[in-house]
């Protein structure tokens, strides 16, 4: 996995290769982070696994976390332009939009709002920012809505 973030490498990391049907592509990896990572709503620590879902035609991502024990605890949605295949390795641009949704659907919040208004796409890419909003109002809906599941069957 590459996490592209404003044209550089975030991250790369390790993840098995789930399921690829030509539009969805499904992978499992254990947390990447070095350290844990608090979110004040979540908590990231090793041992986690991430079930991640990724498309080559929707602009977001969404990653399945449990903890080590199987225990659900939600689900982390990155808004990204379309997934690209390249050889072994799944290339995904983050654009700074998240959403969060807890395992009980209690808890549905839009993040990093901020970050995508200082990222300046809308200026350098105003149809990329449109669809990059357009997708976070989507996964917002179905997460609030009850589709989210059957969005990841």
């Amino acid at each position: 996995m590459v996490l592209v973030k404003a044209g550089r490498t975030k991250i790369r990391y390790p993840a098995r290769l789930l399921a690829d049907d030509g539009t969805r592509l499904v992978v499992r990896a254990p947390w990447a982070g070095d350290a844990a990572r608090d979110f004040g709503f979540v908590r990231f620590e090793r041992g986690d696994v991430f079930t991640e879902y990724y498309w080559r035609d929707r602009w977001y991502s969404v990653k399945e976390v449990r903890d080590p024990a199987g225990a659900l605890k939600g689900w982390y949605c990155d808004i990204t332009r379309p997934a690209v295949r390249s050889g072994r390795e799944l290339v995904v641009e983050d654009l700074d939009l998240d959403l969060w949704r807890s395992a009980d659907g209690a808890d549905v919040r839009r993040l990093d709002e901020d970050e995508f208004a200082a990222s300046g796409l809308a200026e350098s890419d105003p149809d990329a920012a449109a669809a990059a909003v357009a997708a976070l109002d989507a996964l917002e809906l179905l997460a609030r809505e009850g589709g989210f599941e059957r969005l990841l069957d």
